[in-house]
């Protein structure tokens, strides 16, 4: 151990310093009690390692959980997925255009609302079950709105023998609002499953969180220790979501009642 008065080198047993013969016999219980501490704090591991090991369990987690719950594939499981997220709502979206306009003739209010919130429970539903590709979904909405404004106005078109397809400005600006209502509602309802499923049994994408921490090193300096960099991505990755949920509802719902609105 060192003395506590001139620094120097001396044995664990001496009760006076050799070098500048100071008396150590009170000052050695605190000066054993802190090497003692410091042995302790050098033998705990890195908090770092702890955040690592906590990603790795998370990780084995969602693999077993895969496992337990694979996904199924094949042509069956294609229809399935077809039949229910995609061609149920559109029919659900007709039959209330047919309701609405024709059988009750009421405010295209409501048909705009519901156009709304008919797509969006779907959207959650499908990626709140399990992780899904997000392109072919995409696709899958496209083909809901396109399809869904299109058999509108084919239901239109057999009561008031007006033509399926647009025939001016207004009524392309119509069909796209319709569309565009549809289908945000349909990727909000995706994204906010999406959310729900990470958060309920996330594995943490190490790639992610190198480059979320490599970008956030640049733009702060590199001053902020890895347990804070690991708080700051966290707090990025529930705000964004949340900010990103909200923006993409309050489109679709602008979208939806621009017309009523503006009228």
């Amino acid at each position: 151990m060192k003395c506590p008065y001139c620094l120097s080198d001396i044995e664990d047993e001496a009760l006076v310093c050799k070098v500048c013969t100071r008396d150590l016999y009170l000052l050695k219980p605190l000066l054993e009690k802190i090497s003692k501490l410091e042995g302790q704090l050098a033998a705990v591991a890195d908090p770092a390692s702890f955040d690592e090991r906590i990603r790795d369990l998370e990780q084995q987690l969602a693999s077993a959980h895969e496992r337990l719950h694979p996904v199924r594939t094949g042509p069956l499981a294609f229809l399935f997925n077809l039949t229910v997220f995609i061609l149920l709502p559109l029919g659900l979206l007709l039959l209330s255009h047919w309701l609405i306009t024709i059988a009750l003739d009421t405010s295209l209010l409501y048909l705009r609302i519901i156009s709304i919130a008919v797509p969006l429970p779907f959207g959650l539903v499908l990626f709140l079950r399990r992780r899904r590709a997000v392109l072919p979904w995409f696709v899958g909405t496209v083909f809901l709105a396109i399809a869904s404004v299109i058999g509108m106005s084919w239901i239109t078109s057999l009561v008031d023998n007006t033509p399926v397809l647009p025939q001016n400005v207004f009524e392309w600006r119509e069909y796209l609002e319709y569309a565009a209502s549809i289908s945000f509602s349909f990727l909000t309802g995706m994204l906010l499953g999406g959310v729900l499923n990470s958060r309920s049994h996330r594995p943490a994408g190490k790639l992610r969180d190198s480059l979320l921490k490599s970008i956030i090193s640049r733009l702060v300096g590199g001053n902020l220790t890895p347990q804070q960099l690991g708080t700051l991505i966290k707090k990025l990755e529930e705000y964004g979501s949340s900010i990103v949920a909200v923006g993409t509802t309050a489109v679709s719902i602008y979208t939806g009642l621009k017309g009523v609105l503006g009228s």
